[in-house]
This record gives C-alpha cells, sequence and structure tokens, in this order.
C-alpha cells in the first residue's frame, strides 16, 4: 500500500526546485505531496496546510521521510511562490498522461479571477487564469495566466499550444470569438463552437437577419435544424430551443473564418416565480449543423462554471483567498485545480466533493482511496 502511494506521486519527483541547495530543509518533493493531500483533505491555506501534516505526521512518514518534520507554513508560502507556475502545470499535465485518464473529445475554455489575489502595496492586479477544462471527465488540462479578463484573448494561443486538441471540440464565451484563435484551433486538428455577441456587429446582425429570414412565415430555409429541450427544477422551467444551418456564405468576413461552416442560435425561455425571461444567444462553429450534437455542446460547456469555478469558490473558498505573493496565486491555484481533478472522479466514496473533502480529512483511509483510485487505470 505504501509503496503505491509513492508510485502516485512519482511525477513530481521531476519538478524544478528553485531553492539553493545549502538552505534545504525540507525535500521539493516531501514539500508537494504534503500539499497535495491536504489541499484534498480540507486545507485551503499553508497553515492549514501545516496543521495537517503535523496531525498526519505517523501516517504521512510511512511512504516519506521527512527528516525534519513537517514545513513551516512560512516555507510552503515561500516555495510555492518561487515554483515556476509552467513547470508545475507541465508535471501536471504529465501525471495526467501517465494515470492514463481518457478526457474526452470536448474540451472548454473559460477564465475566472482570483479575487483575493490583489495587492495594494505592490499595485498587483488579481490574477485572472484562464483554465482549459475536459468537460467529460472532469479534469482541469492547463491554465494560463493574465492580470486582467481583457488579456483573455492574449492567453487563450498560449493555452491551445499547451494542449493536444487533434480530434478534440473546443467551445469558447464571446471573448474568445476571435478568427485569429478559430484559426489556431483548426491548426490544432480540431473543431470549434465560439459564443457571437456585440463585440463583433456586423457579424452577429448579419447571423441574426440570417435566421430571422430562415424562420419567416412560408420560408423553406435549405438546411435549417431544429431541436427542443425543456426542464423543470425548484420551481424554475426553462425550455431551449436550438436553430443550426448552413454558414452562408455573404456573412461579413466569412472567408476570415477557418473552416466555418455553421451557425447556431439558442433561444431559451426562462419561468420563475410566474415571470418569463428570454435570451437568445448566436454561435459560429466548424462542425456541421446537426443541431442535437451541437446543442449537447452548447449546454456542456458551462461545466466548466459548474464543475470547475463554482466549487473553487464554494468549497475551495477561492475568491477568499490572500495567498498573493509573487508566484504563489497560480501554483496554488494549480494546485485547488488538481484536487478538484482528483475529487471529481472519485468513485470510491459516495459524497458531493465538500463532503469527500471533509472524510478524507477525518480518515487517511478514504484519503488512500480517493488517491489510489486516481491513479487506476
Amino acid at each position: 500500500m505504501f509503496q503505491n502511494l509513492i508510485d502516485v506521486f512519482t511525477t513530481f519527483e521531476n519538478l524544478t526546485d528553485p531553492r539553493v541547495a545549502r538552505t534545504r530543509d525540507h525535500e521539493l518533493f516531501d514539500i508537494m505531496v504534503v500539499s497535495i493531500c491536504a489541499t484534498i483533505a480540507g486545507s485551503d491555506n499553508w497553515a492549514d496546510i501545516e496543521r495537517f501534516g503535523n496531525e498526519r505526521l505517523d501516517w504521512l512518514r510511512t511512504f516519506l521521510p521527512l527528516k525534519n518534520g513537517v514545513p513551516s507554513h512560512d516555507t510552503f508560502g515561500c516555495v510555492f511562490s518561487r515554483l515556476d507556475p509552467a513547470k508545475l502545470s507541465a508535471c501536471v499535465t504529465q501525471w495526467m498522461d501517465d494515470v492514463g485518464r481518457e478526457i474526452g473529445k470536448h474540451i472548454a475554455i473559460d477564465g475566472k479571477t482570483l479575487r483575493g489575489s490583489f495587492d495594494n502595496a505592490t499595485k498587483q492586479n488579481p490574477l485572472h487564469l484562464v483554465s482549459a477544462w475536459a468537460c467529460e471527465a472532469r479534469l482541469t488540462l492547463g491554465q494560463v495566466a493574465t492580470d486582467a479578463k481583457s488579456n483573455e484573448i492574449t492567453a487563450i494561443p498560449l493555452l491551445l499550444e499547451l494542449l493536444d486538441l487533434k480530434g478534440a471540440t473546443v467551445t469558447i464565451d464571446a471573448m474568445g470569438c476571435q478568427k485569429e484563435i478559430a484559426s489556431k484551433i483548426v491548426e490544432c486538428e480540431a473543431d470549434y463552437v465560439l459564443a457571437l455577441k456585440d463585440n463583433h456587429p456586423k457579424l452577429s446582425e448579419a447571423v441574426e437577419k440570417a435566421f430571422e429570414a430562415a424562420l419567416e412565415d412560408g420560408a423553406k430555409p435549405s438546411g435549417l435544424r431544429r431541436h427542443r429541450t425543456e426542464a423543470t427544477s425548484r420551481g424554475r422551467e426553462e425550455c431551449r430551443q436550438y436553430f443550426a444551418m448552413p454558414a452562408p456564405r455573404t456573412l461579413p468576413g466569412f472567408a476570415s473564418w477557418a473552416n466555418l461552416m455553421t451557425i447556431v442560435m439558442v433561444v431559451r425561455t426562462t419561468i420563475i416565480n410566474g415571470q418569463e425571461r428570454g435570451e437568445v444567444c448566436y454561435f459560429l462553429s466548424s462542425l456541421p449543423a446537426k443541431v442535437k450534437n451541437l446543442a449537447k455542446l452548447i449546454r456542456q460547456h458551462w461545466s466548466i462554471e459548474n464543475q470547475l469555478h463554482w466549487v473553487l469558490d464554494v468549497t475551495f473558498t477561492e475568491d477568499a483567498s490572500r495567498i498573493r505573493k509573487k508566484n504563489a496565486p497560480q501554483t496554488s491555484a494549480i494546485l485547488r485545480r488538481l484536487a478538484v481533478s482528483i475529487l471529481s472522479q472519485d468513485t470510491s466514496t459516495k459524497d458531493n466533493i465538500r463532503g469527500k473533502r471533509y472524510r478524507a480529512s477525518m480518515s487517511t483511509d478514504v484519503l488512500e482511496r480517493i488517491l489510489l483510485g486516481f491513479t487506476e487505470k
């Protein structure tokens, strides 16, 4: 069992230690393993990680030397502030490959601001992370940091370069609806579904008019496909109507959008407490006009909000985190996203993610099952 636990973390032995050798009282591998275990088991800051380590020292020493005991919270904070985020992210990506997790064919990309990572003393803006989320597998595949949401346009191509996208479909909200990003996705032998809003006013207006013409009384549009879904939950009634049709070649800038094949319209009607609200959204896609498939991708895109960002805020209290020194906001964010992926994949414990963290904090048996279960191919 204990050798198996060591094998779980082998990938992190290759992580470059940023410290001078003579100043090291604790091995980087030990620091990483304790941090990962503690984060899974409910620790949300460096002091909590130190507390976890001291409470579970006997268990940790069954597979880690920890010659000088558990590092202090200052040591954890210092090491993570100096770690190279790119190298740590690459290490996590390699781990995902090593454990052989199937990531599926749908990758959602979206950004999230770590609101508590600002630092007025150094005039440091809150960190904004753009993440790639494998929707079917519920795994974070990579992330790129910026200092503002508006920089997502430049961050997304950098993130795409880190990923193996061949055969996948990438979905992005309106911020990423850019010709260069569409071209980059196609270059990676992948397809795209991009939300279209007023950042492309002429194109958005033309797509709207194309659907209006197609849906006029008596019109016989070529290739128009429809799909309707209805759902009721907690007093909320929602109807979604999806319309997909081949993209007209007369659209403004049509030739500049790589492999553009289809335009999509989604009409959403929601009734809450007797009040009806409506919303219309448009999308561009390189996929054929198979409306049910496109509807699934558009709906599933929001799992990055529901299963990642919401969990990070509510269960990991990420927005409240005041970790802000040097690289620490980004490296600690990588740690949290790794923990979300591991906990989301766990089938050994029947509970939600908050419950699994709580159980793992109380029982090393539960924690072991979660870790070993993640690495079983």
